[in-house]
């Protein structure tokens, strides 16, 4: 199926994806198969983007739209799919710490964060916030891109990757079943 890119992001089977944000205005060929999507430019394989299920979803790539963003930061504050442009638990940390420091271009701040993330490597940058984190140092791109630009221990980039699921009192439940369930 051949389709014209209007934005950054194209409907397909009922779903939003996005695509490289070069891609703005050029016809584009797009295979549809059962669990991804293959996008293709003057018969090259661009990419392959896994398929959602259902409908009205939405799949967002920061890679796909940060240079757009970078050049017209205004518009990172009502993009219907700004939700999606947090990599992870760490990067959504750093912008609300970056918007409570009550810097006026806090969102421009982030943008660049999440630029040197897709061209230095989004673990790099990550290490480097939560390195700033645990150190209670402020998070801005500057101290961000210093680190990046350093060699940082391992442990921090093991970190970085670990998910913590804090302990589970399974007291409460008990008390649920013998107390009863009140609806």
């Amino acid at each position: 199926m051949g389709s014209t890119i209007p934005s950054s992001t194209l409907r397909v089977s009922h779903n939003v994806y996005s695509v490289d944000s070069r891609l703005i205005g050029e016809t584009v060929e797009i295979h549809l198969h059962a669990d991804h999507l293959e996008i293709y430019y003057g018969q090259r394989h661009l990419e392959t983007i896994p398929r959602l299920r259902g409908e009205s979803g939405a799949l967002i790539q920061y890679r796909h739209i940060i240079d757009w963003l970078v050049r017209k930061p205004g518009a990172f504050a009502n993009y219907c799919y700004r939700d999606d442009l947090f990599p992870s638990t760490n990067f959504r940390l750093a912008y609300d710490l970056l918007k409570r420091s009550g810097r006026v271009r806090y969102d421009k701040q982030y943008l660049k964060i999440l630029y040197l993330a897709s061209k230095e490597g989004e673990s790099r940058v990550e290490a480097a916030i939560l390195h700033l984190l645990e150190k209670e140092q402020r998070i801005n791109y500057e101290s961000i891109e210093t680190l990046v630009a350093k060699e940082l221990p391992e442990e921090i980039y093991n970190r970085a990757r670990e998910i913590m699921i804090g302990p589970v009192n399974i007291e409460q439940y008990d008390q649920l079943i013998t107390e009863g369930w009140s609806q």
